[in-house]
C-alpha cells in the first residue's frame, strides 16, 4: 500500500489511479453541508476564506466530541454527494482533494478532471476506528455549527482508496 506524507500537489495527484489503496499522514479540514454553504458564501462575496485552499483536502466529516483535549470522537465519511453542489467552485479555487464516502455527479468528476483533484473514499460505518487515525484537531471556522464546523485535522496513516483519480477515472 502506497503511502503519501505532506501535501497532496497536482502532480502526486496525477500519478493517482482509481482503485489504488494509501494511507495518508498530514493535513485534512473538515466540512460538511453548511460549512461548503458558508465557504460558497463567502467565495462568491469576495471575502477572506478562513484557510487556504489550495492544494486542500476536505474530508466529509462532522466529527463527535471527545472527552480527550484537541481530538474527536468519531469520524466517519459522510454521503459525499450531498455536497456536488458546492464541489465545483472549491475545487475551481485550489481545493486538490475530497474524501468521503459514495459516488459523485457527472458534474463533479469533470470539474475534479478538469483540475486535476483527486476524490478519496475511506471506510464508511467505521468513525471509530479512524478517530484513532486523528492526532489532533482544531476549529478553525465556524465553531457555532458544532459538529460541522471546519476543523483542522492531523492524521497518521489514513485509510484512502482513489475513487476517482485526475483523469476521471472512477471506481464507481
Amino acid at each position: 500500500m502506497k503511502k503519501l506524507t505532506g501535501t497532496i500537489d497536482q502532480k502526486t495527484r496525477k500519478t493517482l489511479k482509481a482503485g489504488e489503496e494509501l494511507l495518508y499522514t498530514g493535513i485534512v479540514y473538515t466540512a460538511r453541508d453548511q460549512a461548503h454553504k458558508r465557504l460558497s458564501e463567502t467565495i462568491e462575496k469576495r471575502k477572506k476564506l478562513p484557510f487556504d485552499l489550495n492544494n486542500a483536502i476536505i474530508y466529509y466529516t462532522g466529527p463527535t466530541p471527545s472527552k480527550e483535549k484537541n481530538k474527536v470522537g468519531s469520524s466517519g465519511p459522510t454521503t459525499s454527494s450531498r455536497m456536488d453542489k458546492f464541489t465545483p467552485l472549491l475545487l475551481n479555487k485550489g481545493v486538490g482533494s475530497l474524501i468521503g464516502k459514495g459516488s459523485r455527479s457527472k458534474e463533479v468528476v469533470n470539474a475534479i478532471k478538469k483540475n486535476k483533484a483527486v476524490y478519496f473514499i475511506t471506510i464508511a460505518g467505521a468513525g471509530a476506528y479512524l478517530s484513532k487515525r486523528i492526532k489532533s484537531a482544531e476549529i478553525v471556522a465556524y465553531s457555532e455549527l458544532g459538529a460541522e464546523a471546519i476543523r483542522l485535522l492531523y492524521v497518521e496513516d489514513f485509510p484512502l482508496i482513489v475513487a476517482v483519480d485526475s483523469h476521471g477515472n472512477s471506481i464507481y
